[in-house]
């Protein structure tokens, strides 16, 4: 248990004192605060270059119906806009010549045709500009709907009503499914947990076979094995960067509680309530963590493995080039279920060991399961765990004094053979 301990505090100090590390956990960190306070930052910035709410915009009306554009500025009045309509006494020409050259940002054309239907006309220098478009259609197509109104001698309460919207409630009957407010809710959290459980597991998986190879390269790894078991150096070394990135987990987490509680709005107004931050639901929390840990000792048993197998780190990403793709293909599958999480493809996808971590805590956050449905999913993956560690130390056995070129996962039967001897 002593040289164990030994290990696990190399390998936990020594990832834990480097600067790639504390950079890397500073840069995170002042993310998460920055992210936070996103809102109160671009304010901050709009009010100190004068571009604040109170700024108006002005946009040259030519009215040659002579009745629109007054009724235009009362639309953006009740609508509380910043856009300042002005009648222009210029032509059209002249108008887009100062468009052109810059001098004033857009105009509109306004006139009536002999039914009395608005036609307009907008120009501006940019082809993209959406946002005072839309706005001055939703405005002139308000004013067109007066119009007709009058003309049919409709009173306003006769236009609400022809224009009422119908009411129209979705509801499903699944067992397992939530409301739509509740989805939408719970979208935003299993996303950002998802994102942090795939993050960690393929960082962290890689920096295990990194650092096997590594210390095949030096040579370290001969002194190791005549003292400590291969077995205890690979379960030594898997716990340890483990602890590091679930303490890394631990800071990014208290700092981005803080960082909520700090906030003008905490987590109850906008991009927060929206994203379901404003009620988050400890179940999941509890599931992410699970699933965290779970996913992690996984591939880290494999990534030791497939570790042990190189003697130089140049070839580290080759050979768990596998492993990574399997990671990316279960984030893929979860990724495409964030808009329906009740497809059957990701039922059986949950159940399958190295996509479990993500697609299951997907199904889990954003559907009312049954409890054995992740039970049984954590049964599974745990049973694949220990069968793995079985046969990966057996692997790693041999694998840490197999030296020269890494052809292929072919090497796994040569590790095998040699780790008898």
């Amino acid at each position: 248990m002593r040289e164990f301990m030994i290990i696990f505090k190399q390998a936990f100090m020594t990832k834990a004192k480097t600067k790639s590390f504390i950079i890397t956990t500073s840069i995170m960190i002042a993310a998460v605060f920055l992210f936070a306070n996103m809102e109160k930052i671009i304010d901050t910035v709009k009010s100190a270059t004068g571009g604040d709410s109170d700024s108006e915009e002005v946009l040259q009306v030519l009215d040659e119906s002579g009745v629109l554009v007054d009724r235009l500025k009362t639309q953006f009045e009740s609508n509380e806009s910043d856009i300042k309509v002005e009648l222009s006494s210029k032509s059209e020409k002249e108008l887009t010549d100062q468009v052109k050259e810059g001098e004033i940002d857009s105009f509109v054309s306004l006139a009536l045709d002999n039914t009395n239907t608005i036609q307009a006309n907008y120009v501006s220098m940019s082809a993209m500009e959406f946002t005072i478009p839309m706005m001055l259609q939703e405005a002139l197509q308000s004013i067109q709907t007066e119009m007709k109104a009058e003309e049919l001698s409709l009173s306003g309460e006769q236009v609400q009503t022809l224009f009422a919207p119908i009411q129209f409630e979705q509801q499903s009957v699944s067992p397992s499914a939530k409301s739509e407010e509740e989805l939408s809710q719970a979208r935003g959290l299993v996303y950002v947990l998802m994102f942090l459980i795939y993050f960690a597991v393929i960082v962290y998986s890689s920096m295990i076979a990194t650092e096997v190879a590594a210390e095949k390269s030096s040579r370290v790894m001969e002194i190791l094995i005549s003292s400590v078991s291969p077995v205890k150096h690979m379960f030594a070394k898997v716990l340890g960067i483990g602890s590091l990135g679930l303490l890394q987990m631990v800071l990014l987490g208290l700092a981005g509680y803080i960082a909520l509680k700090t906030t003008t709005s905490g987590m109850t107004d906008g991009f927060f309530s929206f994203f379901g931050f404003s009620n988050m639901n400890v179940g999941t929390l509890a599931y992410a963590i699970v699933f965290f840990l779970l996913g992690y000792f996984l591939f880290a048993t494999l990534a030791a493995l497939l570790g042990s197998l190189v003697s130089r780190t140049e070839d580290v990403q080759q050979i768990i080039m596998p492993m990574t793709l399997l990671i990316v293909a279960g984030f893929m599958i979860a990724a495409t279920g964030l808009g329906n999480p009740e497809m059957a493809y990701l039922k059986y996808a949950s159940f399958f060991p190295f996509f479990a971590p993500l697609v299951m805590f997907l199904r889990v956050g954003m559907l009312e399961l049954p409890v054995w449905e992740p039970l049984l999913s954590i049964a599974i993956m745990l049973v694949t765990i220990f069968l793995l560690g079985f046969f990966g130390a057996r692997v790693y056995r041999g694998g840490v004094l197999m030296y020269g070129p890494s052809r292929s996962l072919k090497d796994i039967k040569k590790a095998i053979q040699l780790g008898k001897e």
